[in-house]
C-alpha cells in the first residue's frame, strides 16, 4: 500500500538563526511564519502588553517607593525586597508576552542559559523585534494583495482598502 503526502509551500517562512556572545551558532533558532494572518495581531498584542508590564510596574515601584519602609528579616529592608519581587514579576511577564510572539521558548533560546534582566529585554527588542518589522510591513501588503487579487472584482477594488 503506497500513502501519498501533502506539503504546504513553506517559501514564506522567516528562520533567524541564534547565535551565542562569542558569535558561535547554538543550533537553535526562531521561526515566523509570514503568511500567518495573526502574526501582525501578535505583534500589535505584544506592543500593547509590554507598555502595560512597563506601567505596572512603575505604579508598583512608586507604591513601594511612598510608603514608610521597615527593617527586614535578613539583609535587605522591606521596601528593597518587594521591589526586587516586583521587578522579577515584570521579568516573568514579559518573558510570557514575548514567547507570545517569538514562539515556543523563544526567549530561552536567544538567552542560551543567561538569566533574564533589563537589558536582555533592551537586547531582544533591538535585535529581533526591530529587525522583524520590516518583514510584517511588506508580508502585510503582500498578504492584501494577494486577498484582493483574490476575491477582489475590479468594480470593488476599494473594499480592502
Amino acid at each position: 500500500m503506497t500513502e501519498n503526502f501533502v506539503q504546504l509551500n513553506k517559501s514564506n517562512l522567516l528562520r533567524l538563526g541564534i547565535k551565542d556572545e562569542n558569535g558561535k551558532d547554538t543550533g537553535e533558532y526562531l521561526e515566523f511564519d509570514l503568511e500567518d494572518i495573526e502574526l501582525p495581531l501578535k505583534y500589535q498584542n505584544l506592543l500593547e502588553q509590554e507598555k502595560k508590564n512597563r506601567q505596572n510596574l512603575k505604579n508598583q515601584l512608586m507604591i513601594i517607593e511612598k510608603r514608610q519602609d521597615v527593617k527586614g528579616k535578613k539583609l535587605m529592608s522591606k521596601n528593597e525586597e518587594d521591589k526586587i519581587k516586583a521587578i522579577n514579576e515584570f521579568y516573568k511577564k514579559e518573558v510570557d508576552v514575548l514567547n507570545g510572539f517569538l514562539g515556543d521558548r523563544g526567549v530561552e533560546k536567544l538567552l542560551n542559559g543567561r538569566k533574564i534582566g533589563w537589558t536582555t529585554l533592551e537586547e531582544i527588542d533591538e535585535i529581533v523585534l526591530k529587525q522583524i518589522q520590516p518583514y510584517l510591513k511588506d508580508n502585510m501588503t503582500s498578504i492584501e494583495d494577494k486577498i484582493k487579487n483574490k476575491y477582489g472584482h475590479k468594480e470593488e477594488t476599494d473594499v480592502l482598502k
